[in-house]
């Protein structure tokens, strides 16, 4: 197995590391930087459970070679925000109920700051297109768009709506 030394900047630290050259950055960051918040759902790269940023682009990690991020700067779910600290699209996911078991949490969050970065103002319709390559089986997306677009209203400094109350 032929085998590769990177240099990346993973959540604004540099690594370093040898790695296989058929290596995922899915397994790099889970299995040897322990960064698990991206998950492995479908290895397809269909479902976005897996999505972190490259230089700041959303991608499935599962489908990217970690000796292909060589150099690149990486974002994970970890790198965005913490327990005491949460960052305006983690806190609008709480607020709008938008977790339920949390597998896909974590793409959907980053495929969301990817788009909120390019754009700080977006509609639902360019929510739901940022979004198209992200599944959630459990939640719903009513709750997810609500979320992003409350985040995008808190990070544009403008109070935020509250989630709309359920009726009957």
């Amino acid at each position: 197995m032929t085998e590769h030394t990177i240099t990346l900047r993973v959540n604004g630290l540099e690594e370093s590391r040898t790695v296989p050259s058929n290596q995922t950055l899915l397994s790099f960051l889970r299995d040897t930087l322990d960064l698990t918040g991206a998950k492995e759902g479908c290895g397809e790269g269909e479902c976005g459970s897996c999505i972190v940023l490259v230089d700041d682009k959303p991608v499935n990690s599962c489908l990217m070679l970690a000796v292909e991020a060589d150099g690149c700067s990486v974002t994970t779910i970890e790198g965005i925000g913490d327990a005491s600290r949460l960052h305006p699209l983690q806190s609008a996911f709480l607020a709008h109920t938008a977790v339920q078991c949390g597998f896909c949490t974590p793409g959907m969050i980053l495929a969301g700051l990817a788009l909120l970065r390019e754009n700080p103002s977006p509609t639902e319709a360019e929510i739901r297109s940022a979004l198209s390559g992200n599944l959630c089986r459990c939640t719903g997306y009513r709750q997810i768009i609500d979320a992003v677009l409350a985040a995008a209203a808190a990070m544009r400094g403008e109070a935020a709506r509250a989630p709309e109350e359920k009726t009957g």
